[in-house]
């Protein structure tokens, strides 16, 4: 009796270790993050990571210090400016630059201005400069920084897309890390991870499979526990940004 018990404790020390760990890890990006943003008077940051394939493809907030607002502000930059900044990310890798919808918002880049690509219209509060990145299958996206007014040297535009891209490297790294060989998703797992992410119960999903009920918990704890995640909802943000699922 004493030896399950003991079990459990050590199987819930490692997962509070896993968390010690990832919540590290992103401290460390933060503080990265925040000194690139002091470097233009930026005033918060965003991480945005492209998942899914064809029509599918959209642009997830991965990491943020807009705080409260952030849900808010997130899902307003990317209704504002998603689709372009996909297609842009499609064909070129140069600076994406905004001005905010105030008077005095603006987003300046001197010299290298024609080197830029500008969004015409003005949808959001702030001002913003997007560094696109792309790593291959996984690894595309934005580092963006946001204010009242941006204005950044050619030194400063070509630091912080360079520092951008090993951001976007270590985060890519870390998913990398975290899914080993021997944690790769079962084809059952993807598919009931689909499923849920689809909005069914577990119930709808094992009637569709002709599995119990019991059985598809268990494929979904067992895929959130390989995609190193607290629970469902983000083991499902995690499939997706991993091209497991849509």
């Amino acid at each position: 009796m004493t030896h399950f018990l003991g079990g459990g404790r050590i199987d819930d020390d490692h997962k509070l270790a896993r968390q010690g760990n990832r919540a590290a890890r992103a401290a460390t990006l933060v503080t990265r993050l925040q000194a690139m943003q002091r470097q233009i008077n930026a005033k918060h940051f965003a991480v945005l990571r492209l998942s899914g394939k064809g029509t599918a493809r959209k642009l997830t907030c991965v990491l943020d210090n807009w705080g409260l607002t952030a849900e808010a502000n997130a899902h307003d930059l990317i209704t504002a400016y998603g689709e372009e900044l996909i297609a842009h990310l499609d064909q070129s890798l140069l600076p994406v630059l905004w001005n905010g919808a105030g008077e005095h918002q603006a987003a300046e880049v001197s010299e290298l201005a024609p080197f830029a690509y500008r969004l015409k219209v003005r949808k959001l509060a702030y001002s913003g400069i997007a560094f696109p990145v792309r790593l291959g299958a996984q690894g595309n996206g934005y580092v963006i920084f946001a204010g009242s007014y941006i204005d950044a040297s050619t030194e400063q535009v070509v630091d912080l897309h360079g520092r951008s891209c090993m951001i976007m490297t270590d985060l890519l790294a870390a998913d990398e890390k975290r899914m080993a060989p021997a944690e790769t998703l079962s084809d059952r797992e993807i598919a009931c991870l689909q499923m849920a992410g689809d909005g069914h119960i577990s119930e709808e999903i094992a009637e569709r499979m002709g599995l119990s009920v019991h059985t598809v918990n268990a494929y979904l704890g067992a895929a959130t526990t390989k995609l190193d995640s607290v629970n469902r909802i983000q083991a499902i943000a995690k499939a997706i940004r991993l091209g497991y699922i849509s």
